[in-house]
């Protein structure tokens, strides 16, 4: 099998940090949008989000099928980047535009671009996340394709999350509704070229053993007894309560809560929030280099544990500092941050490697559907982390865009602090009942390698 060059490695990277250009924006500005903007009461927001979420979270496991079972000249996977990019950018526009309709309207408005959205997302995302799996079946090689898509997929967030809150004051001179179209606009024309570039420039190797048969009912019979499997779908469901939570908070964090709201520096005014979200977009791109050693040493498993505890840990911490401590709250942004990005690509890569370890119990391989089931977890966790941060803040007493009572910034300070956690501590526990290590997947791929070969060769005596 060929070896994946740089330049696919950026290639399938570049779609990531496609993707994320938009869930970046969901998590860190889609909440104070629609709040604060939009104008949606709370309790529409926590609706829309958990009955949007969950239906499209469902679509994901579809979509892994419908892909499975794709055969096209350009393979499995790739042919949704070409058919999928242009759909993504204009629904994308759309969900970010305020229409001049009635308060009704506004609701009908945001639930059909909203949940048009999330379906056109998994079209995309389900075959580009699947395709990672059969760019490669080196394990080293997917770890290093993995380190590259978050670096990418961090680069979305340092775009999003330093550049969002000036477009949107540059692009709409005051009128706050028409700087997010605007933004989201520019996102958008990026996104599709990135799309683009990755369908171009990857290529897909892994191909299943010849000869395999499944069917539906199989492939979910199988994943359901798949323990690893299991233990990771359920990590990514908190990975992303706790990415989402304290990401969606960030906005009314520093809005309410923070009593600095920007700084001079050689002359320039630098909002603390933007600087806030940079800093953690920074500090998670570092930390995957910083500790990408320490997975080659330990292993997937140990260095995930370790990074994810710490990261629980200086998360808690944001609910003993005050508005006043920005020092403190920057630290602690930084350590959070630093920790937590790693754990990401470490995770992706254990979904290629369950891919292998299934095919390998089975005989069947099911990599979109494997790959689809794990992103069904995280839209579940997703709309799990809406539904919380939207009803929490409605029971604490939050009015959008007036001064906030002790109690609702009580609720601001645990979505930043202690609920975020819970995600995290949650995920340390289950990822410390995984058991597939590298000595497993060793094995894996050498009985991998000799099945392949010994259909090769029956095939051949049999057209012979």
């Amino acid at each position: 099998m060929s070896a994946v060059s740089i330049k696919e490695k950026l290639g399938y990277a570049s779609g990531d940090l496609a993707s994320n250009l938009f869930w970046q924006t969901f998590m860190f500005f889609l909440p104070i949008f629609y709040s604060d903007v939009f104008g949606l009461p709370l309790v529409q927001i926590a609706l829309l989000f958990s009955v949007s979420r969950i239906w499209d979270a469902f679509n994901d496991p579809i979509m892994g099928i419908i892909a499975d079972r794709t055969n096209s000249r350009w393979g499995k996977f790739r042919p949704y980047l070409l058919w999928g990019a242009i759909p993504f950018g204009i629904i994308g526009v759309l969900t970010f535009s305020t229409p001049d309709l009635s308060p009704t309207g506004k609701i009908v408005y945001a639930w059909i671009t909203y949940s048009l959205m999330m379906m056109i997302y998994t079209l995309v995302n389900i075959p580009y996340s699947a395709l990672m799996g059969v760019l490669t079946n080196d394990e080293k090689a997917r770890n290093s394709i993995s380190s590259y898509r978050f670096v990418f997929a961090f680069g979305a967030g340092l775009i999003v999350t330093g550049l969002n809150d000036y477009l949107v004051e540059f692009l709409g001179q005051g009128n706050d509704a028409m700087g997010y179209k605007l933004t989201v606009l520019v996102y958008a024309v990026l996104a599709v070229m990135l799309f683009y570039f990755t369908f171009f420039t990857t290529k897909e190797r892994v191909k299943p053993i010849v000869a395999e048969r499944s069917n539906v009912l199989d492939d979910l019979k199988d994943l359901s007894k798949n323990r690893p499997w299991l233990l990771l779908l359920f990590a990514g469901l908190f990975t992303i309560f706790y990415v989402s939570i304290r990401n969606g908070a960030i906005a009314y964090y520093f809005k309410y809560y923070v009593e600095i709201k920007s700084v001079m520096w050689w002359g320039m005014e630098i909002k603390l929030a933007p600087a806030f979200m940079v800093l953690g977009s920074l500090a998670g791109i570092v930390g995957i280099f910083l500790f990408k050693g320490l997975t080659d040493r330990l292993g997937k498993r140990k260095t995930y544990l370790w990074l994810m505890g710490l990261s629980s840990f200086f998360t808690m911490s944001f609910y003993f500092f005050s508005g006043e401590q920005i020092a403190l709250i920057f630290i602690g942004q930084l350590l959070a941050s630093l920790f937590m990005g790693p754990t990401s690509p470490i995770v992706w890569a254990m979904y290629a490697d369950i891919a292998d370890y299934s095919e390998w119990k089975t005989g069947r391989r099911a990599t979109g559907l494997i790959f689809s089931a794990s992103t069904f977890s995280q839209k579940f966790g997703w709309s799990l982390a809406g539904v919380v941060s939207m009803s929490l803040l409605a029971y604490f007493g939050y009015e959008a865009n007036t001064e906030q009572s002790p109690e609702s910034m009580e609720g601001i300070k645990l979505l930043i602090s202690i609920i975020p956690a819970i995600g995290s501590i949650a995920c340390v526990l289950l990822v410390w009942l995984y058991k597939v290590d590298e000595k497993t997947m060793a094995k894996v791929q050498q009985d991998l390698r000799e099945r392949k070969t010994k259909k090769g060769a029956e095939v051949e005596g049999v057209m012979s």
